[in-house]
């Protein structure tokens, strides 16, 4: 990037069923500030059934700087690979659709990625919700107690990190530590960010690429959305023998702890003692975490925040520990449950 005129610019884009929010992404996306004929934007729709793949055929006709291919795959990893193989650009973004992005993104992006000389740079994960539950389930994403503290989550760090969230990268990294994982249906960019890391490579976070994700709308879907990212953590682990952060062993013992108590308890009193002390200091750190969070955000929110904050914790923990049974001890394919969707497919979009 030492030439001063702009590169061109790949955005891929994966999606599935995102039919509620993929008109205002792809808006966002032709909206930024950049001259005319240096950005492309490749979606991959993983067979959508809910009407998205129909009206990205008929954008993409009206838009044609908008390429659509077909990801048989449907999972994330697979979408990325699709896009990146038709990329043509130097420098690649990786864009999400249940996110809009603000008018400068990609402009920063290239500043940032040209000023740190990072090999991935990328946004926090700034969020949007409209309903009381996704409120709640906003501020607890936003608590260091109920994410370990993951930089990611902070709006308004900047510095070197382990991973950030989509990403931007000249596409030659690619050539260097390969493309996405398609075993991976969950923490395909954490792994990808590994790879840079363990090959001499840097992160880059800055909030000066501003984009906002549309939180899930239910306690449900959060759970379902926490398993499976507990559960994928642990191939991740598997297959490049490293151990995992503390933050994301800590709910996995918790849950792990808490359910051998209360079997021993079953038949040895004293173990059902220490299950329920166990349990009790848990809800009373979950209850001063939700003070200090509705003491943040809104006061109305704090009878939602404590199960919002047992569906990160409880949903995390119970996917890694099954993680474990499924990738280490019998090496098996993953359950049904943990491939699927975790969100309604249908709803509509709601602004910053």
């Amino acid at each position: 990037m030492t030439s001063s005129k702009p590169p061109l610019v790949s955005v891929i884009l994966p999606c599935r069923n995102e039919s509620g929010y993929i008109e205002d992404c792809l808006k966002s996306i032709l909206a930024q500030e950049m001259p005319d004929g240096d950005l492309e934007i490749i979606v991959a729709d993983g067979v959508s059934n809910d009407g998205t793949r129909e009206f990205l055929e008929r954008f993409c006709t009206e838009n044609p700087k908008v390429r659509l291919l077909n990801n048989p795959g449907r999972i994330v990893s697979t979408g990325l690979n699709a896009a990146l193989r038709e990329a043509r650009g130097e420098v690649i973004v990786r864009m999400d659709a249940h996110t809009v992005y603000a008018p400068d993104y990609i402009k920063q992006c290239l500043a940032v990625l040209r000023e740190t000389g990072a090999d991935n740079v990328g946004g926090p994960m700034c969020t949007t919700a409209t309903t009381y539950k996704e409120r709640a389930i906003r501020a607890v994403f936003h608590s260091p107690f109920a994410v370990g503290g993951a930089r990611s989550h902070n709006p308004d760090y900047e510095g070197y990190v382990d991973t950030v969230i989509y990403g931007c990268w000249r596409k030659s990294i690619f050539d260097r530590v390969g493309n996405f994982d398609e075993d991976l249906v969950r923490n395909q960019d954490d792994e990808h960010n590994l790879r840079i890391s363990r090959n001499g490579g840097k992160i880059y976070q800055s909030p000066r690429m501003r984009s906002w994700y549309h939180v899930r709308d239910s306690f449900t879907t959060v759970l379902r959305q926490y398993m499976q990212y507990g559960y994928w953590k642990v191939l991740v682990i598997r297959n490049h023998r490293l151990p995992a952060s503390v933050r994301h062993l800590v709910p996995a013992a918790f849950v792990g702890t808490l359910g051998l108590l209360l079997i021993t308890g079953l038949f040895w009193r004293p173990a059902h003692a220490a299950a329920m002390a166990l349990a009790g200091f848990y809800l009373l750190a979950v209850l001063g975490a939700s003070l200090l969070t509705a003491a943040r955000t809104e006061w109305k929110l704090l009878p939602a925040l404590p199960l919002a904050f047992c569906c990160f914790h409880l949903g995390y923990g119970y996917g890694f520990l099954r993680g474990i049974v499924d990738f280490v001890l019998f090496q098996k394919a993953p359950a049904t449950k943990f491939v699927q969707l975790t969100r309604q497919q249908r709803r509509s979009t709601s602004t910053v």
